[in-house]
């Protein structure tokens, strides 16, 4: 009887004190499991950086560090948008393609003698509405995410090379330049503008994670779709506004991609689409939906960035750096991704 009571309250049992004793076990556990599961990727991320301090003597200092917390910064805001995709149980294959659509148009534009604030929100409004279509297409038109940022990517890349007809020309301001630089520096603080910009990225993702309705919106629309639309969870509004934050987030990184290569590159993006989604998946967030968050992400992009560094300091070159990334997703894929989502648990 008593297990019955138990188990038709969701683990909660009430004492004569109205405390609840074994629902309070749960969530502590719950929550234990959560810090774990978020530690494990940093520790990882610690061990790499001495491993690579052993395989390549002397690359503990300050240039090194720095260089690692830019790279990482840059793959990580481009990860924001990946990790609430997948959270919310969809993709977004069209990162590169905004990545590289705002890459040009912000040196362009600022070459035509637009100013920079006005290009930058041009390109903002104009990623917010690929996203927005991304988001509606996907949910309110019931067609496959992943088919739908690949399409809509495919659409951006192509007017981009057919607007400039693969010749791209224009600057960025020097300002721009100095925030991806390793030597750069924020004001007083002694770090490169994207690495700030980044950290300030970091914890309103996490605030929107944790303390927001849409963060709980998001959540749950990933745990289980259609408990969550019975539940009265707003989930068009959800999916668009995952996507339309996805695509900004991408527009500010190939903005600031601009002036790390001081040129504009139509394919800038080209990588971060498997950057992303390694990070994602390193980090620990279930490609299953409804599970992880963006704080392991931010711990999977330091992890992928020094394996990155790894690889090069021992010699692989480019195809051989994707084939190691690519057979560790799969490991990681098969160990975090053989939980059944939440949805085929209740």
């Amino acid at each position: 009887m008593e297990t019955s009571r138990i188990e038709s309250t969701g683990g909660v049992c009430l004492n004569p004190n109205g405390a609840t004793e074994v629902g309070d076990d749960v969530k502590g556990r719950k929550a234990i499991g959560r810090w774990i599961g978020v530690a494990i990727p940093f520790l990882i991320a610690v061990a790499l950086f001495f491993v690579i301090n052993v395989i390549i003597p002397g690359y503990a200092n300050l240039n090194s560090f720095l260089s690692l917390l830019l790279l990482a910064s840059l793959l990580g805001l481009a990860s924001v948008g990946q990790t609430l995709t997948i959270i919310i149980g969809g993709f977004d294959m069209s990162i590169p393609a905004v990545m590289g659509l705002a890459n040009v148009l912000v040196s362009l534009l600022y070459g035509a003698g637009v100013p920079i604030w006005v290009a930058v929100g041009l390109i903002i409004m104009l990623s917010m509405a690929i996203g927005l279509m991304n988001g509606f297409a996907s949910r309110y038109l019931q067609l496959n995410p992943l088919v739908v940022t690949l399409a809509m990517g495919s659409i951006v890349l192509g007017t981009v090379w057919a607007g400039t007809h693969g010749e791209v020309s224009g600057s960025v301001p020097d300002w721009l330049v100095a925030s991806v630089s390793v030597i750069g520096s924020t004001g007083p603080i002694p770090l490169p503008g994207v690495v700030v910009v980044w950290a300030v990225v970091s914890v309103l993702a996490l605030l929107l994670e944790n303390y927001t309705v849409l963060g709980r919106w998001i959540f749950a629309a990933g745990a289980n779709p259609r408990a969550a639309e019975i539940a009265g969870v707003p989930m068009l509004f959800v999916w668009m506004s995952v996507y339309a934050i996805s695509a900004v987030m991408a527009a500010i990184t190939g903005i600031l991609l601009a002036g790390f290569s001081g040129a504009a590159d139509p394919t800038v993006g080209a990588s971060y689409l498997f950057m992303t989604v390694a990070a994602v998946v390193v980090g620990g967030t279930a490609l299953t939906g409804g599970q992880g968050g963006y704080a392991r992400t931010i711990a999977g992009c330091f992890v992928v960035t020094e394996l990155s560094i790894l690889l090069v300091g021992v010699g692989l070159d480019q195809p051989g750096q994707q084939i190691c990334l690519g057979i560790l997703i799969v490991v990681l894929v098969a160990l975090y991704g053989r939980d059944r989502p939440l949805s085929m648990r209740l």
